[in-house]
């Protein structure tokens, strides 16, 4: 931050051009009446200077000039800005027109929000390979243009990656790892006004989309429409609930047992009420009792435990009226505790 630079205020609505420093901390700021209003350093976010709103492209090299490998061409150290050894990095689509939203072209900048030189590349895909769209050096605390192009591509900016390698120049640092970030980009939104917003960033409205925040890469939740279709059968499957084996025989006995526990019926109860699950317990015993009504002699047991006598009150009052011709007692308490009926087919 110099003098001359244009700035924002962060926490309130305003801002002006930088006339000088008070200390390390605090910013002079003129506004539009003329007046000059201290603030603190951090927060004011420049809009407007020769070094940070530059719209500076790579420059092609032509095809018999000599590449240089090696080290960057860097002429001055930058200001380091408090705050600034945190890698925050965004892309940005900022539209050269935002009132013809509608057939406007579009500029694609990559901001580089922290202390850090960075060689990054910027990639599209192509089928299951990549294109270089733009590679270059990035200064610290710094946007770079690059490139403006028009909706009539949009669909090679579906899939974006960029890569970068941080560092310092001339100085001790903390070591970032390389970062390579795949985004995907909803090229719908390029048609809507209200997704191109303010930012600390650009004056104009911008569509952003972060690559490194706070030092961490960011990571997409991409879910294809192929995906959700096998997730949803899936989950459709795993809902439907598994029966168990109802009836068991005692082969010795001749004696049916049918375990009318809900937890040996199903395999998950996850969203069912209580009356639903008598319900459920209760057609049990009906099918069971239909499958078996013709065979007489033949013994059931309905074992559904003692708990509040709930269930067994309703398998009783089933009894006595659809099936009264049955006999029921009680079944050996030394096998089943008080927790089971027997009913006889008659």
């Amino acid at each position: 931050m110099k003098i001359g630079d244009k700035v924002r205020f962060l926490s309130e609505v305003g801002g002006g051009i930088v006339k000088g420093f008070r200390g390390k901390d605090i910013v002079l700021v003129e506004g539009t009446d003329g007046f000059e209003i201290p603030m603190l350093a951090r927060e004011c976010v420049v809009i407007e200077t020769d070094d940070y709103n530059l719209k500076r492209k790579p420059a092609p090299v032509a095809k018999h000039e000599e590449v240089k490998v090696g080290k960057p061409e860097i002429t001055a150290r930058p200001v380091e800005m408090r705050g600034g050894d945190s890698l925050n990095v965004v892309l940005a689509f900022v539209p050269v027109d935002v009132k013809t939203i509608s057939s406007t072209s579009f500029e694609a900048y990559l901001v580089n929000d922290s202390n850090y030189y960075m060689y990054y590349t910027y990639l599209n895909a192509e089928g299951k390979a990549w294109k270089t769209r733009s590679h270059g050096l990035l200064e610290p605390n710094t946007k770079l243009l690059l490139e403006e192009f028009s909706k009539e591509i949009l669909n090679e900016m579906e899939r974006l990656v960029v890569e970068l390698i941080a560092f310092k120049d001339g100085r001790t640092f903390a070591q970032k790892p390389s970062v390579s970030v795949e985004l995907r980009i909803d090229t719908v939104k390029f048609y809507k006004l209200h997704t191109f917003r303010e930012s600390a960033y650009f004056v104009e409205p911008a569509l952003i989309y972060d690559v490194v925040k706070n030092d961490l890469p960011i990571k997409q939740v991409y879910v294809s429409a192929d995906e959700i279709q096998t997730a949803l059968l899936q989950k459709k499957e795993i809902d439907k609930p598994r029966v168990q084996p109802l009836v068991k025989h005692d082969v010795k006995n001749s004696i049916l047992e049918v375990d009318l526990h809900i937890n040996e019926l199903l395999d998950d109860t996850k969203g069912m009420s209580s009356g639903e699950i008598l319900n459920y317990q209760l057609e049990k015993f009906r099918e069971v009792m239909e499958e078996y009504k013709s065979k007489r002699e033949q013994k059931i047991v309905f074992i559904h435990g003692k708990g509040d006598g709930v269930l067994r009150k309703a398998v009783l009052d089933e009894l006595k009226r659809k099936y009264s011709t049955c006999k029921s007692q009680d079944a050996s308490f030394q096998e089943y505790g008080f927790g089971a009926t027997m009913v006889t087919i008659k």
